[in-house]
């Protein structure tokens, strides 16, 4: 839903949309809300509610509907595949090959990952998969949210508390004010020059001019990158990092989520009720 777009209609076309689609990356502002008075539903391809106009959505009794539910096992499976791909060197050693070097030498070892100590910030829908799925693989998991849960796994009070306790940091908290810039360089530094971040949540949880630093000077050891503050136009920095694996916010990016959610729109948008979209 964007105001350029909408602008350009007439006036009686924006006054007969009634239902609107986005994401939650795209969302919608209080000046294109603005723009169409007889809006209804919005449908929102994701989870996050961080870029809506929540209370002009409540003044006006709109109804957002979100489609969490189709993007939590494709995202912790992200989250999972992100992992290896840090601890084991998976993009690391491609290039390696590629470039020819395997002649010339070994590469470089990596982390076990059955064993490793992972904390996760954010025990909802994504981080419970990924913690299930992690402990599955052997992991001693931890978390930290807002309060403890009746899980299995051990709580810590904050991030910083959690990132001193283990191996591996893992995000996938909800984005906003909330959890704006959550991932200090403090709790870089408790994480330690063994440690590794994993990020899948938002960009906007991560103070990336700090995690530049820890990475360019080995504070940690690396991270692995689905999100980034500034999308797609992120820092150019992190294309030097060679302990920084970049992946283009492409958690959901699999031909069954395209499936799942084609449906899942269908029936949201009630196709069949007659409104204008």
């Amino acid at each position: 839903m964007d105001a350029d777009g909408l602008e350009a209609m007439t006036v009686d076309a924006r006054n007969a949309i009634t239902h609107g689609l986005t994401s939650a990356m795209g969302g919608a502002s209080a000046d294109v809300l603005a723009l169409l008075p007889g809006l209804q539903v919005i449908v929102s391809i994701g989870a996050g509610s961080d870029r809506f106009d929540m209370d002009g959505l409540d003044q006006r009794g709109i109804t957002l509907r979100t489609t969490p539910d189709i993007m939590t096992e494709d995202t912790a499976e992200c989250a999972v595949a992100l992992l290896f791909a840090a601890l084991r060197n998976v993009a690391t050693n491609d290039a390696f090959v590629r470039r020819g070097d395997w002649g010339n030498g070994r590469a470089d070892l990596g982390w076990r990952v059955s064993g490793r100590r992972v904390g996760i910030v954010g025990l909802g829908r994504i981080g419970s998969r990924v913690a299930s799925k992690l402990d599955a693989l052997g992991c001693d998991v931890a978390y930290t949210g807002r309060g403890k849960k009746d899980v299995p796994w051990r709580f810590a009070g904050s991030v910083a508390a959690l990132a001193e306790a283990v191996d591996v940091l893992v995000l996938t908290c909800s984005g906003g004010e909330e959890t704006r810039g959550i991932v200090t360089r403090d709790v870089l530094t408790a994480l330690g020059p063994e440690g590794f971040l994993i990020n899948v949540s938002r960009g906007s949880v991560v103070n990336e001019a700090a995690l530049i630093d820890a990475l360019e000077q080995g504070r940690i050891a690396g991270a692995a990158l689905d999100v980034f503050e500034n999308e797609p136009a992120l820092d150019p920095r992190f294309a030097a990092l060679p302990n920084c694996v970049l992946s283009p916010h492409a958690a959901v990016f699999t031909h069954e989520n395209r499936r799942d959610l084609l449906a899942e729109l269908r029936h949201l948008l009630n196709l069949t009720d007659g409104g204008h979209h």
